[in-house]
């Protein structure tokens, strides 16, 4: 069974007992979260897509922690000019493990 949910305006594809990387939740590790943008359910033999979403549906989710991506590298350069400069970037993630998924 796995659900196409919302969460903070991307979607995920979610299966029971899987950890995803979403975007940084303001919530404390170990807590239970619960998300009610769920799009589509597929149950395996039946598939239910919402419109826009499916009644009655919620994906049980566990905060396991906050991390950060792997580093990105921008290095902006101008041909004979001695203008160079580098900067970094790591975005904020939330990992999450899907408890279940309820409909």
């Amino acid at each position: 069974m796995y659900a196409i949910v919302e969460i903070a305006g991307k979607q995920f594809k979610v299966e029971g007992k899987r950890k995803v990387y979403v975007p940084l939740l303001d919530k404390e590790i170990g807590a239970e979260v619960s998300f009610d943008q769920v799009l589509l359910v597929d149950d395996g033999s039946k598939v239910t897509v919402g419109a826009p979403t499916v009644k009655n549906a919620s994906i049980e989710a566990t905060v396991l922690a906050h991390v950060k991506a792997d580093k990105i590298r921008i290095f902006k350069y101008k041909r004979r000019k001695g203008y160079r400069k580098h900067m970094g970037h790591r975005q904020n993630y939330t990992q999450i493990l899907v408890n279940d998924i309820k409909v």
